[in-house]
C-alpha cells in the first residue's frame, strides 16, 4: 500500500488496540456506537483511567519528603520526562495547567506584552484560545493583528500567505498543527525556517491540540517557542492542559510564586495523576511502536508508534473516501459533497467535512444519532467554528473524526448508514 493510503494495523493488532480502549464499539449502556467525533473528545486508554484514580486516591501532598510524598514526586518527574518524550524537547520548561486554552492566553500574553513590535500575525482557521488570545492583546498591546486566509481548496493556510503577513515589527506569530474543522495539516517544519528568514528570533507559537494525538511533533526540527497540548484529546483524561515554553518565553514576566524558580510558570502543586496520565499515553504508543520496532530509546519507539498510528488514521481516511468493503466512499455518494477533498493524504489528518444535498448538518447529525453513530455539526452560527466555516464561504458540515483504535469494519458500517441518509 502506498504512503499516501496509509497503511492499517494487522487483525490481531486492531483487536489488542480496541481492547485497550473504553466504549469503542458500545457506549456506556451497551448499545452498539460508533464514535465519529474525537477531534471534540477522544476514546480514553483504560490504563490511563486506572492510573489516574489510583494516583487521585492518595491524599499525600508531594511537596513533602516521607517516602510517599517522594513517589509522587517521581511520579511526576516521570510524567515530565514522558512529555518530553512526546515533544523531543531538550531545554525549556514544561507548564501544566487547567486547559490547554488557558496555557495558550498565559504564552500569547508573556510574548506580547513583552517582545517589541508593531503587529502579530495568525490565521483564519485557529481555535478560538489562540485567535482570541491574540485579539485580545494586540488591542491590549497596541498591536495590529494580520490574519492569513484560508485556502478553500485545501481546507488549510498557504505557508506564502502567512508569510507575506511578516515583517520586521512581527512579535509574534501564533498558529495551529492542524485544522479542527478541515483536518488540513499545516507545513510547521517550512513556515518556521522561513518566517525566521524573514525575521531573525521570530518568537512562535503552535497550537498542537488537535495535532499531537496523531502525528510526531518534533521541537529539535521545529524549533518554536511555545507549545501545546491536550491529554483528554490524547487518550487520556480531562482536567489539565500541557505546554512547553522555550528558556526566553519561560524568562518573560509572569505570574509566578516568589519561592518558585524563575522558568517555573505552574502556580500551585500540580495534580501527579495528571503526569501518571501523559506516561500511559506514551507507555501505549511505545508499545505500539514496539510491534514495528527493536529501537532501545522511548523516543524513538514513540515516533514509530505515532507514524503507525498516522499510516492506520491515513488508511481510514482513504477507505472512508473511496471506499471499504464493497461500500462505496463518501466521494462517490451522489447527494453527499466532501468538503477540502484534495487528493494528498499525507497533508490531511483523520477529520472529514460533508454535506448533504438533502439535510442539513444539525439535521444530518441527528439522523445519524438515531442509527448509532457519533458526529458533529460545525455552523456558521457558532462561536467556536462561524469564523473558520465563513472563510470557506460554507454554511456548516458534519464534522466526521474517527481514531486510530476502529478498524476497517466501522468505516464499512459508517458508509452503510451514511448511505440510508440520502434517502431521506
Amino acid at each position: 500500500m502506498s504512503s499516501n493510503q496509509g497503511e492499517f494495523f494487522s487483525e490481531s493488532l486492531m483487536q489488542e488496540i480496541k481492547a485497550r480502549f473504553h466504549h469503542v464499539d458500545h457506549d456506556i449502556d451497551g448499545s452498539e456506537r460508533l464514535f465519529f467525533d474525537n477531534a471534540g473528545g477522544s476514546f480514553r486508554l483504560k490504563a490511563a483511567v486506572e492510573a489516574f484514580a489510583r494516583i487521585d486516591a492518595l491524599p499525600d501532598c508531594p511537596e513533602r519528603i516521607h517516602a510517599r510524598a517522594r513517589h509522587l514526586q517521581d511520579v511526576q518527574a516521570r510524567g515530565e520526562a514522558d512529555i518530553r518524550t512526546i515533544l523531543n524537547a531538550k531545554d525549556g520548561s514544561i507548564y501544566p495547567s487547567l486547559t490547554a486554552s488557558g496555557a495558550m492566553f498565559d504564552m500569547v500574553r508573556a510574548i506580547m506584552e513583552n517582545v517589541p513590535g508593531t503587529n502579530a500575525v495568525t490565521t483564519i482557521l485557529e481555535h478560538p484560545s489562540s485567535f482570541d488570545a491574540m485579539t485580545y492583546y494586540a488591542q491590549r498591546t497596541g498591536k495590529s493583528l494580520r490574519v492569513a486566509p484560508s485556502n478553500p481548496e485545501t481546507g488549510g493556510v498557504d505557508v506564502d500567505a502567512i508569510l507575506s503577513l511578516i515583517d520586521a515589527d512581527t512579535a509574534l506569530l501564533s498558529v495551529m498543527y492542524a485544522s479542527n474543522i478541515s483536518g488540513a495539516k499545516f507545513d510547521i517544519a517550512t513556515l518556521v525556517e522561513r518566517a525566521r528568514e524573514k525575521k531573525p528570533g521570530l518568537f512562535i507559537v503552535v497550537d498542537a491540540v488537535q495535532h499531537a494525538p496523531h502525528g510526531v511533533i518534533d521541537l529539535q526540527k521545529t524549533p518554536v517557542d511555545g507549545i501545546n497540548f491536550a491529554p483528554y484529546k490524547f487518550f487520556g483524561c480531562r482536567g489539565s492542559g500541557i505546554s512547553w515554553l522555550s528558556p526566553r518565553v519561560a524568562a518573560l514576566p509572569h505570574h509566578r510564586l516568589d519561592a518558585k524558580q524563575e522558568g517555573v510558570w505552574e502556580l500551585g502543586s500540580p495534580a501527579p495523576a495528571q503526569f501518571a496520565v501523559v506516561t500511559e499515553i506514551v507507555e501505549y504508543v511505545t508499545w505500539i511502536g514496539g510491534q514495528f520496532s527493536d529501537a532501545d530509546t522511548r523516543r524513538e519507539l514513540f515516533v514509530e508508534g505515532m507514524k503507525r498510528i498516522e499510516l492506520h488514521e491515513r488508511a481510514l481516511l482513504a477507505a472512508l473516501l473511496d471506499g471499504q468493503g464493497g461500500r462505496r466512499g463518501l466521494r462517490r455518494l451522489d447527494g453527499v459533497e466532501v468538503f477540502w477533498d484534495h487528493a494528498d493524504l499525507t497533508k490531511r489528518a483523520l477529520i472529514l467535512g460533508i454535506g448533504f444535498a438533502n439535510l442539513s448538518p444539525t439535521d444530518a447529525v441527528r439522523e445519524y444519532e438515531k442509527r448509532g453513530v457519533i458526529v458533529y455539526e460545525r455552523i456558521a452560527s457558532s462561536l467556536y467554528s462561524g469564523r473558520m466555516l465563513k472563510s470557506f464561504n460554507l454554511a456548516g458540515a458534519v464534522r466526521i473524526s474517527p481514531l486510530h483504535c476502529q478498524a476497517p469494519s466501522d468505516v464499512e458500517r459508517f458508509l452503510s448508514i451514511t448511505e440510508t441518509l440520502m434517502t431521506l
